[in-house]
């Protein structure tokens, strides 16, 4: 798995700090967004010349930030 989270990087001088798929400028955000939007990894890896592998990378990049916040619920009463 740590050679997936290789392929993003943060540099605060590409795409204002926004994690991105090494060498490129496609954000993290965009491919989820992409996913979310229904295109499949294949197509999204295609339209953007990345790999299969980056694409996973951003899931499983996402999948460790989002499992790091801490979720706060109301109580209902």
């Amino acid at each position: 798995m740590n050679e997936l989270l290789r392929r993003i990087v943060v540099d605060p001088k590409v795409m204002a700090g926004k994690p991105v798929i090494r060498g490129t400028r496609i954000t993290v955000d965009m491919i989820l967004e992409l996913l979310a939007a229904g295109m499949k990894p294949e197509e999204i890896a295609e339209d953007y010349n990345i790999s299969l592998d980056d694409v996973r990378a951003a899931l499983l990049y996402a999948a460790k930030v989002l499992g790091r916040e801490e979720v706060i619920v109301e109580a209902r009463a």
